[in-house]
């Protein structure tokens, strides 16, 4: 069996176990928690709250558009911002439920933006740049959170707050390296007969501002689902998430199922138990599972009219 093959095996494996040892953790974590409390946390967040999170829902989708946006820039394709927001909503609806080791996004992009003229090869570099840009805001929150919230990696290690703070140093400034170094031009990565430009400098300064603009409103939907008596900033619960997040996409946990609730807890212990589950729940009602139902039926409508399509041409 190639490696390719075993690899194919070897993440859904992984995300499996992950999926099983978080459970374990949070059965320990969350095993004295009432479904009551939780329902009584979710009738709790007021009205005009709810608004904000959806609110925060649309700002974080819209803003994995612009990375899709960016990176098509990237590569000298300029397509209308409805196609893409819908090709990149349905990507992202998906891959964040069912695992981005299990279903790539590279396999709904190709299919999409094929159809307007891009190569694989080109939708290589369109996911690879998407993927790095997300990388690029979470280093980059992450910093700055070690750096004015550094309490709150102590929640997760047991190190200094002086280490902690320097490590936010040291992310921020591979940042400002990237983007010194897309100012000097650097030649282009050459892969076979495939070559990848160093972005310009004006899809860096984009890349700096829609990154944290997503991470920031998918915390918001968390948030605005606390209660506002918890007495933590928008701030601590965004290093939070970013924090549990990245974790749960590094599991290759479907959904990052149970990863995400665990080390959001751990993250802040400070708030009830039942407004935490509570809140992630509202996050994965408004962030993964609602546009989830949207995506499958945007998907099965484009391959619907794509196979009408190709019926027509060969019967017309």
């Amino acid at each position: 069996m190639s490696f390719g093959k075993i690899k194919d095996f070897l993440w859904p494996v992984i995300g499996l176990l992950a999926v099983i040892f978080s459970g374990w953790l949070l059965y320990k974590e969350f095993s004295g928690l009432s479904a009551g409390a939780v329902l009584e946390s979710l009738k709790a967040i007021p009205a005009h709250r709810w608004g904000l999170a959806v609110l925060s829902t649309l700002v974080a989708y819209g803003a994995l558009a612009w990375y899709d946006r960016i990176a098509l820039m990237h590569l000298g394709h300029h397509l209308g911002w409805g196609f893409i927001s819908a090709v990149s909503f349905s990507t992202y609806a998906l891959s964040h439920n069912i695992g981005a080791s299990m279903f790539s996004g590279a396999v709904v992009r190709y299919r999409a933006y094929s159809t307007k003229g891009l190569t694989a090869g080109e939708v290589g570099v369109l996911v690879a740049l998407c993927s790095f840009t997300f990388t690029l805001g979470s280093v980059l929150m992450g910093g700055m959170v070690l750096i004015f919230e550094p309490e709150l990696i102590l929640n997760l290690f047991d190190v200094p707050l002086v280490m902690a703070r320097g490590v936010g140093f040291l992310m921020l400034a591979s940042v400002g390296l990237y983007f010194i170094a897309s100012l000097l031009h650097l030649r282009p990565l050459h892969i076979g007969s495939l070559q990848i430009f160093y972005p310009r400098p004006a899809i860096v300064v984009r890349q700096l501002l829609a990154a944290p603009l997503e991470l920031m409103g998918a915390a918001g939907i968390i948030y605005f689902a606390l209660p506002e008596q918890a007495g933590v900033s928008f701030f601590a619960v965004a290093g939070a998430f970013v924090a549990s997040f990245s974790a749960a996409l590094l599991s290759h946990a479907p959904g990052g199922l149970g990863v995400l609730e665990y080390v959001f807890y751990k993250v802040m212990p400070s708030i009830a138990l039942a407004d935490v589950v509570a809140a992630l729940l509202v996050f994965r009602l408004l962030y993964l599972i609602i546009p989830l139902i949207f995506a499958i039926v945007m998907v099965v409508l484009f391959e619907r009219n794509k196979l009408v399509e190709t019926f027509t041409k060969r019967h017309p």
